[in-house]
C-alpha cells in the first residue's frame, strides 16, 4: 500500500523478503508480510502489538513482528535489515519502554503511522509486590523495581483501552478500510470484556489472595482482580533475586497459604523449582503472553489467558 514500495525493483522485493521480521501467518502469506503493498502494512513490535493488528485489521492487513516466536522480547535487539523493513511500512505499532531497540528505531524511521499502546491507557510504576498487603512491605530498597510497568495487555480492560485507540488509528491511517477496522475493534473489544468477567467472576471467592511468580508481569492483573504479585524477580524476568528476598518469599508463601510458584515458558525455571522445593510448594506456568510457542498452553492469546486463570483458581483455591 506504502507508495514508496511501489516503486521498489522487483530484484529489490526478492531481497527484502528475506529481512529479519517475524511473520504472523494470519492475514498474510510468509514471504510476502513486509512488501505486500496490495495491503496495509503493519510492523509489530512483538506479539500483543501483532495480535491486536491482526484482529483489528482482519484481510486489509499485513502483519510482522520484530520479536520472533519464543524469543523473550525484553532482550531484542533490532538487525540493520529489520530497520530497513520497518522504514518501508505504512504502520509501526510498539509499547514504549518495553524494547530500547524498537523505541530508537521508530524514533528515528519516516513512518507515517506510529502508534504507542503505552499512550492509549494508563502505565503504574510496580516493584515486585503488587497489590493487597504489598503497600505496607513496599518499601522498594532497589529501586529498579518501581519503574513503569509496560505489561497491560495482561489486564483485559486495559488491552481493551489499547485496542480501541489502535483501531482509530487504523481508521486514519487507512480510511478506505475504516468502516471494517470499527467493526472488528468493536468485536475485539467485546470479547476482551468477557474475558475480563471471566477473571472477575472466576477469582472472586478463592481461599488465598495471593500468587508467586518468577516476573513481575501480572501486576496490572492483581490489581484489576483484588490479588497480590510477589514477584522473585522484578519487571526484568532475567534479574537474579537476592537471598534475603528468597527469605521473605518462603515466609509470606507460610502466612498467606500460598500453594504454588510460578513460572513463564520464554525464562529459565530453575529459580521458580529451588524456591518451591525449599518451600515445600507446587509450580506451574503463568504465562505472561510474550509470544507463542509450541510449549504455550493455547494458540492465541484468549486460549493462553483462560490457561492463566484455570492455573490462578487451581493455585488460589477457588471456593
Amino acid at each position: 500500500m506504502n507508495v514508496r514500495r511501489r516503486l521498489i525493483s522487483g530484484t529489490a522485493i526478492a531481497a527484502a523478503t528475506a529481512l529479519g521480521l517475524g511473520t504472523l501467518s494470519a492475514c498474510s502469506s510468509d514471504s510476502a508480510a513486509a512488501t505486500n503493498t496490495d495491503k496495509f502494512d503493519v510492523v509489530a513490535s512483538f506479539y500483543p502489538m501483532a495480535f491486536l493488528a491482526e484482529q483489528i485489521g482482519g484481510a486489509h492487513v499485513n502483519v510482522s513482528s520484530l520479536t520472533e516466536p519464543g524469543q523473550e522480547p525484553h532482550d531484542l535487539e533490532i538487525s540493520a535489515q529489520q530497520t530497513a523493513a520497518l522504514q518501508k511500512s505504512d504502520a509501526v505499532l510498539y509499547l514504549k519502554n518495553l524494547q530500547p531497540s524498537v523505541d530508537d528505531a521508530v524514533a528515528q524511521s519516516e513512518v507515517k503511522t506510529k502508534i504507542d499502546a503505552a499512550s492509549l491507557t494508563t502505565l503504574e510504576k510496580h516493584g515486585n509486590e503488587v497489590g493487597g498487603h504489598a503497600a505496607e512491605h513496599d518499601d522498594h530498597e532497589n529501586e529498579e523495581l518501581s519503574g513503569l510497568d509496560p505489561h497491560i495487555w495482561l489486564d483485559p480492560v486495559r488491552y481493551s483501552q489499547v485496542a480501541e485507540g489502535v483501531g482509530k488509528a487504523f481508521e486514519k491511517a487507512d480510511p478506505d478500510h475504516a468502516a471494517d477496522y470499527k467493526a472488528n475493534t468493536a468485536a475485539l473489544v467485546k470479547k476482551l470484556d468477557a474475558l475480563n468477567t471471566q477473571f472477575k467472576d472466576g477469582l472472586a471467592n478463592t481461599k488465598t489472595k495471593v500468587f508467586v511468580t518468577t516476573h513481575a508481569a501480572f501486576g496490572y492483573l492483581a490489581e484489576r482482580y483484588g490479588l497480590t504479585e510477589e514477584a522473585i524477580n522484578g519487571l526484568d524476568p532475567e534479574s537474579e533475586p537476592s537471598a534475603a528476598r528468597v527469605k521473605e518469599l518462603e515466609k509470606m508463601a507460610k502466612a498467606d497459604g500460598v500453594t504454588t510458584v510460578f513460572y513463564e515458558t520464554l525464562v529459565s525455571d530453575k529459580t521458580a523449582k529451588t524456591i518451591a522445593s525449599d518451600a515445600n510448594l507446587e509450580t506451574d506456568v503463568l504465562d505472561p503472553i510474550e509470544g507463542i510457542t509450541k510449549k504455550s498452553r493455547g494458540t492465541d492469546y484468549f486460549s493462553v489467558q483462560e490457561a492463566n486463570l484455570k492455573a490462578l483458581k487451581t493455585a488460589l483455591g477457588t471456593k
